[in-house]
C-alpha cells in the first residue's frame, strides 16, 4: 500500500519522540502491499516499513503466542531466556516477558551498554484487554495497565522501545487503553483509488487474462473500486484468473458493490438504480430541487450542497421509493444502512466504526438511514439498554457533523415520526433540507395517482373518467394505499372481466384507508412542520404550521 496521510502521520510522531505506543485501529485486517510487491498482513508491513530499523521485534496475539519476528539471535542473549528458553503463549506472562525484556534492553542504555532497538507488535488487543461491560474483571484489567504502561513507564518511554497495538475496532478495547494520553491513536483506512492502482500494478503479473482488459487503464479501474478491500480484490482476481475469465467494464460497478457489501459483513446494502425521478409521480417541485442539488454535485459546488435530508411523512409516502429514484438519478452509490444492533456489549458501537470506515472510503454516495427515529439513538437513552442507545446517538452526531464529508457523503434520513429524532441531529449542519412526503389532497390528484398506478399494470383510465369517480375519490390518499388499491382494481379486472373504471369503482365503495384517520393526521402535521420549504407544502395544509 502506498504511504497513506496516517502512515507518513505515524512515522513522524515516531521520530519526533512525541510517543512509543501506538493504537492501529480501522481496516486493520486487510491485506497490504509490501515493498517486495506481494501482498502480507498488517504485521508483514509493519515489519517491512518502520520496524526495519529495530533490533529485535517480538509479537503477541492469543493464537500464535509469543513469537521473534526479526533478531532472535540479540534476544537469546538475554540472562532470563537463556536460563528458560520457552516463550509463553498464555496472555499474562507473555506480556510480562515482554515488559521484562523492554527494560532489560533499556536499562543496558542507562548504563552505557549496547542496547537493541526494541519494538512489540500485539495484534486483536480487544480479545485480551476488551472493553469493560460495567463490572469489574480485575485480570482484564490487569492486561489493559501492563500495555498501557509500556507508554507511561519513564525508562520505557526514554528508551528505544516502542509498541504496536492492533485492534479492529476502538469501542472493542478497554478504556485504559483507548483513552491514554501517551498512546498515539491511528486509524487505518480503507485503501484509495492510488492504493489499489499500486496493487494492481502488480497483480498485473499474476493475473493478467483477470486485468487483461485493464491493462492499460489501471489508475481509472483502482479510482472505480475504491472501498473495497485489498484482500477482497486479491481474492477476485484469483478466482477470475482461475477460471480465465477477464474482468468486464461493465461488471465493474457490480463488482464493487458485491466486494464491500462482502466486506461490511451484511450492515450494509447498495440501492439498486432500477428508477429515475421520472418513476415518482407528482412532487414536482422536490424532485426539481433534488435535481438541481445532483447538478450542483456534478459541477464540484460542494459549499451549496447539504450535508443531509429528511424525508418525512406518514406511512406510505413513499420515502424509501423517493430514495431508491434517486439512486438511479444521481449515478452515485446509495447505501441503506441495515440492522447494526446486537445484543453483545461493544458490538453494536463497533459495528457502526465499521460502517462509517467503508463510507469514507467510498467516495460520493449517499447514506440512507430509515425509520430514523428508531436506529440513530437518543441522547439520553435511560438504564434500559445499557447505554447503547446514547452512545449510538454520540457515534452518529460525530460523523454527520464532519465537515471533510461534506460533498463526499449526503445522508438522508427517513422517518414518520420526526419529532422522535434528537434535535441535534436534525440540525442544519446535519440535516439541512427536511422535505415533508404528503398524501393526496384533491380528487384529482388521487385520481391521478391511482390512475399512474394502474397504467404501470397495463390499465388505462381515460381523463373522462374522473368526472365519474370524483365524488368517491379519498382525500389523503398516500402512495402506499392507492398501491393496494391499484393491485385491488387489477385483481377485479382479471377475475370478473370488469372493465378498469368499473373494477375502481367497486373498490371505491369497500375501500378503508389503512392508517386511522387521526393518526394519519398527527404525522401529516408533523411532516409540515418540520418542512424547510413552504413551497413543499400543498395550500389546503399550510395553515396546520
Amino acid at each position: 500500500m502506498a504511504f497513506s496521510s496516517w502512515w507518513q502521520d505515524l512515522i513522524a510522531r515516531y521520530e519526533s519522540g512525541a510517543s512509543n505506543q501506538f493504537l492501529l485501529f480501522g481496516n486493520v485486517e486487510d491485506e497490504f502491499l509490501l515493498q517486495d510487491g506481494r501482498v502480507g498482513t498488517l504485521r508483514d508491513f509493519l515489519l517491512q516499513n518502520l520496524l526495519s530499523g529495530f533490533d529485535v521485534v517480538l509479537s503477541y496475539d492469543l493464537g500464535s503466542g509469543l513469537r521473534i519476528e526479526k533478531g532472535a539471535q540479540t534476544f537469546a542473549l538475554w540472562p532470563a531466556y537463556k536460563a528458560n528458553p520457552v516463550l509463553p503463549r498464555e496472555p499474562r506472562p507473555a506480556l510480562d516477558t515482554l515488559t521484562h525484556y523492554g527494560r532489560f534492553a533499556a536499562n543496558l542504555a542507562r548504563v552505557g551498554q549496547p542496547s537493541p532497538r526494541v519494538a512489540v507488535v500485539v495484534g486483536s488487543v480487544q480479545l485480551l484487554a476488551p472493553a469493560s461491560p460495567g463490572g469489574v474483571d480485575h485480570e482484564t484489567g490487569a492486561l489493559a495497565l501492563i500495555m498501557r504502561e509500556w507508554s507511561r513507564d519513564t525508562l520505557l518511554h526514554e528508551s528505544a522501545f516502542a509498541s504496536f497495538l492492533i485492534a479492529e475496532n476502538l469501542n472493542d478495547v478497554h478504556s485504559l487503553m483507548t483513552q491514554n494520553p501517551r498512546a498515539a491513536r491511528f486509524k487505518v483506512p480503507l485503501p484509495n483509488g492510488d492504493d489499489l492502482t499500486a496493487a494492481l500494478d502488480g497483480w498485473v503479473k499474476t493475473a493478467p487474462t483477470a486485468l487483461e482488459k485493464f491493462a492499460t487503464d489501471l489508475p481509472n479501474l483502482g479510482r472505480q473500486l475504491a472501498g473495497s478491500s485489498i484482500a477482497a480484490l486479491d481474492s477476485l482476481l484469483k478466482t477470475r484468473e482461475f477460471a480465465h475469465t477477464p474482468l468486464e467494464p461493465n461488471d465493474v460497478s457490480r463488482l464493487k458493490k458485491e466486494l464491500v457489501e462482502a466486506d461490511a459483513g451484511g450492515l450494509i446494502e447498495f440501492l439498486s438504480p432500477t428508477r429515475t425521478l421520472d418513476d415518482l409521480y407528482g412532487q414536482e417541485k422536490v424532485k426539481a430541487h433534488l435535481r438541481a442539488d445532483i447538478a450542483l454535485w456534478r459541477k464540484n459546488e460542494i459549499e451549496a450542497l447539504p450535508k443531509g435530508y429528511l424525508l418525512c411523512g406518514p406511512v406510505g409516502t413513499g420515502k424509501t421509493f423517493l430514495v431508491e429514484c434517486l439512486a438511479g438519478e444521481a449515478g452515485v452509490p446509495v447505501v441503506k444502512l441495515k440492522n447494526f444492533r446486537d445484543r453483545w456489549i461493544g458490538s453494536t458501537e463497533g459495528n457502526l466504526e465499521k460502517i462509517f470506515r467503508l463510507l469514507g472510503a467510498l467516495g460520493r454516495c449517499y447514506v440512507f438511514v430509515d425509520e430514523a427515529d428508531q436506529t440513530l439513538g437518543k441522547r439520553d437513552s435511560g438504564s434500559g439498554d445499557s447505554g447503547i442507545s446514547g452512545r449510538v446517538y454520540g457515534m452518529f452526531a460525530e460523523e454527520m457533523s464532519r465537515s471533510d464529508n461534506r460533498g463526499k457523503i449526503i445522508w438522508i434520513l427517513a422517518s414518520s415520526r420526526p419529532d422522535l429524532i434528537e434535535v441535534d441531529l436534525k440540525r442544519p449542519g446535519r440535516i439541512d433540507v427536511k422535505i415533508p412526503l404528503l398524501p393526496t389532497t384533491t380528487p384529482e390528484e388521487s385520481f391521478q395517482l391511482i390512475r399512474n398506478l394502474l397504467k404501470r399494470r397495463g390499465l388505462e383510465l381515460a381523463e373522462s373518467d374522473f368526472q365519474f369517480l370524483k365524488d368517491e375519490l379519498p382525500l389523503l390518499l398516500t402512495p402506499g394505499a392507492a398501491e393496494a388499491l391499484s393491485v385491488k382494481v387489477f385483481r377485479d379486472v382479471k377475475v370478473d372481466n370488469r372493465t378498469p373504471l368499473e373494477a375502481l369503482r367497486n373498490s371505491l365503495t369497500t375501500y378503508r384507508p389503512p392508517v386511522a384517520p387521526e393518526v394519519l393526521g398527527a404525522q401529516i402535521e408533523l411532516a409540515v412542520r418540520e418542512s424547510s420549504d413552504l413551497e413543499w407544502v400543498p395550500e389546503s395544509l399550510r395553515p396546520r404550521t
